[in-house]
């Protein structure tokens, strides 16, 4: 069994919150909320890939004003769930639906989303459990982001699988997610077979598909692998079923991409090139273990 890595991110970092620089009223303010881990070091690196989103982000080239936060748990600080344009979810499934007191904090959420809040998922924060969704497949999640990974529910079964050689194709060449990054290939674990609702599994009016992939390789068809939604809130989501494994943060096109769609659920206007980021050390942001050049 693997530790838990949420419980050593806060041995490692007692306090709850790593605030950046105190941000004036102006700024866009970015809340990074890392849940629970179980995974082995080098795939998914929750905790790592949270300080390196709020790096990006802070010290991005061409766009200012964006102050990122990252906190370990679902924050108890009311102003800083006030304060935040987006928030972006980083865990094994939907960290709301993991935290102790999973009901309050959707409640909390649902305010937040109700007010316009953008909400960002990666990977297997996109991910929701039978247990945490109607026999239906009804969650919040699916309106709030406009489709999840389905995992192991019996309406829908998505698919988590490693590939080697992973095509990801922009979907929607005019939407400002889009700007600033091509076509790219990765060795990563985009699911497939997302759960976009119960008409034939079509994405909704107001969802947009931003990416696919020609997958599986033996019988390949496009998948959607990224996501957005337009919310009646006047909200913003973005989900993207990448990166499982730590090493793909080096991948420009990726990252951009990523960064890209945070900054949209926050409403801000992204650069013509995409959010330019220059990427550190990867081991600078403390994986749990140095992460393997394999994997």
């Amino acid at each position: 069994m693997h530790l838990n890595r949420l419980a050593v991110c806060f041995a490692l970092f007692p306090i709850t919150v790593v605030a950046p620089l105190a941000a004036a009223d102006s700024e866009t303010r970015v809340l990074v909320v890392v849940g629970p881990s179980n995974h082995p070091p080098g795939s998914h690196e929750v905790a790592a890939g949270g300080r390196l989103i709020r790096h990006c982000l802070n010290e991005a080239k061409n766009i200012e004003g964006v102050a990122a936060t990252v906190v370990y748990g679902w924050p108890t600080d009311e102003e800083i769930l006030a304060e935040a344009d987006t928030v972006v979810f980083l865990g094994d499934t939907f960290p709301a639906n993991r935290f102790p007191e999973s009901g309050p904090i959707l409640a909390r959420l649902g305010k937040m989303m109700a007010r316009g809040c953008g909400i960002v998922c990666i990977h297997y924060a996109t991910g929701l459990r039978a247990e945490d969704v109607t026999p239906e497949g009804e969650h919040p999640l699916l309106h709030w982001l406009g489709g999840y990974f389905a995992t192991r529910c019996p309406h829908h079964q998505s698919v988590a699988r490693i590939y080697r050689n992973a095509t990801i194709s922009p979907a929607a060449t005019t939407h400002p997610v889009s700007r600033g990054w091509q076509e790219f290939t990765l060795h990563d674990e985009p699911y497939i077979n997302n759960y976009f609702g119960r008409d034939g599994n079509r994405l909704a009016a107001n969802v947009t598909a931003l990416a696919t992939s020609l997958l599986p390789p033996e019988q390949p068809q496009p998948e959607v692998v990224a996501w957005s939604v337009d919310r009646r809130d006047g909200g913003r989501g973005f989900a993207i079923v990448m990166p499982h494994f730590y090493r793909s943060w080096k991948h420009n096109d990726l990252r951009t991409f990523i960064l890209n769609g945070i900054v949209w659920t926050a409403h801000r206007d992204v650069p013509l090139d995409g959010v330019q980021s220059a990427l550190p050390d990867l081991r600078r942001f403390k994986p749990y273990l140095e992460f393997a050049e394999r994997g």
